[in-house]
């Protein structure tokens, strides 16, 4: 028997379905509210309201915890590796043997990009922002692939999304080394996924190149904590474009529009900046101050979450990953790494911080991190949106396999001029 939520509006009663998910709140269904009714509901930023139903990740704010088809983030991020964690979100399962090498090794096959790709990126600025870059090249996929842009066939729909798994870091390594005026590096297909991309992006033709073991496997653990986060705005982006049944590559390629805003994608990057300001831990007080005081515009960047209200689980394994990778450098002393380790003392300690649940979040240390490695600032964003379209993928598929599934149209809450009668220009 269904459950039921009553309600009254105007003196007036009604009744909703109340419906229950695996874990996690139940949730009001509202889809026949205004028909019903004659009201629906107001809720910016969407705070209060699931979009769809969903079987890919979960996260439970409150105790820090977030679980990728039931498997913990941090733990996957520990013992599996990013295809693995792609092919869990695609497929709903762990891969066994066989699927393992028949993914992997289909994913190593289509690496390569079109060669006239390299013409269409002569058509940027040479110093061209590698997002700016990316986002083109990720849209323009369906140029170059229309064979897989119909979303209605299943079979073209497993080879879109596997192209793009496969050729987003290709591109991305290309968006990089035309940024900054070197030639292209082809993929390596002896090479595992990040070590394959680390390679396309610091390999030079003079020189012979070596993987820095601790960097991709780094940098694979960078990837998995990205790989998904439920309905955020990018994946939310990704959603509501492909329900009007546009062809994957553009639907993927929005996901990359949103990722880039500094509010989502551009933290981390926003978090290096901020420690570099510091500059030193004798400077950390000043600036404590400085974000306690309403009337001052700096704000520390990489404390907090929209969604966690404890310590956000990705942190704890960035934050191990950091040393890592700074201890391969010999630069266990590092600057940034003192700055960030004090203010994540006083955040855990602080009564305004702890009070207001700023803990520091993933941001804090991978812009630490991919720094050390050699990425600019500028590639911060591109790294993780090669991670996240793991996850947009997975919710496409859901998505166009949804019986319920529908163009999103949201509604508005109108404040705008009542009907008014149009005046001649002479009468004005």
């Amino acid at each position: 028997m269904t459950k039921k939520s009553k309600f009254t509006i105007k003196d007036k009663e009604f009744e909703l379905p109340l419906l229950d998910g695996s874990i996690g709140p139940s949730v009001i269904d509202v889809t026949k509210l205004y028909s019903d009714s004659s009201f629906f509901t107001y809720d910016p930023g969407f705070t209060s309201t699931a979009s769809c139903k969903s079987s890919i990740t979960y996260i439970d704010g409150d105790k820090g915890e977030c679980y990728y088809r039931g498997y913990p983030m941090d733990i996957m991020a520990e013992k599996s590796n990013f295809l693995e964690v792609v092919y869990l979100l695609w497929q709903g399962q762990l891969p066994n043997k066989k699927q393992w090498d028949e993914f992997s090794n289909v994913i190593k096959n289509h690496t390569m990009v079109h060669e006239q790709m390299q013409t269409f990126f002569n058509g940027f600025r040479r110093a061209s922002h590698p997002m700016a870059i990316t986002v083109a090249c990720v849209a323009a996929l369906s140029a170059f692939y229309p064979d897989s842009t119909n979303v209605n066939d299943l079979d073209q729909r497993v080879i879109s999304a596997r192209r793009m798994i496969a050729k987003v870091p290709t591109l991305a390594a290309m968006a990089y080394k035309y940024s900054i005026g070197q030639p292209f590096i082809y993929p390596d297909n002896e090479l595992n996924y990040t070590e394959n991309f680390l390679k396309m992006c610091f390999a030079v033709p003079a020189e012979k190149y070596r993987v820095n073991k601790i960097f991709a496997k780094a940098l694979d653990k960078i990837f998995i904590l990205h790989a998904d986060h439920e309905q955020n705005a990018s994946t939310s982006t990704v959603r509501l474009a492909a329900s009007s049944g546009v062809n994957p590559f553009a639907s993927i390629s929005t996901g990359f529009t949103s990722l880039w805003g500094p509010l989502h994608g551009g933290a981390n990057e926003a978090a290096l900046n901020m420690l570099k300001e510091i500059g030193d831990v004798k400077n950390i007080n000043k600036y404590i101050d400085k974000a306690k005081d309403k009337n001052d515009p700096f704000r520390l960047m990489g404390f907090g979450h929209r969604v966690y209200k404890n310590y956000d689980p990705r942190a704890k394994v960035m934050q191990k990953t950091c040393h890592e990778v700074l201890e391969v450098l010999g630069r266990t002393d590092d600057k940034l790494l003192e700055v960030a380790k004090e203010l994540e003392k006083i955040a855990l300690n602080d009564k305004y911080f702890v009070e207001k649940k700023l803990y520091p979040n993933i941001d804090f240390y991978s812009g630490i991190t991919l720094s050390a490695m050699g990425f600019p600032s500028s590639m911060f964003t591109v790294l993780f949106a090669i991670a996240r379209t793991a996850g947009w993928l997975a919710h496409w598929k859901e998505m166009c396999l949804d019986p319920k599934n529908k163009i999103g149209r949201p509604r508005q809450l109108y404040i705008g001029e009542k009907p008014r009668e149009f005046q001649p220009l002479n009468k004005r």
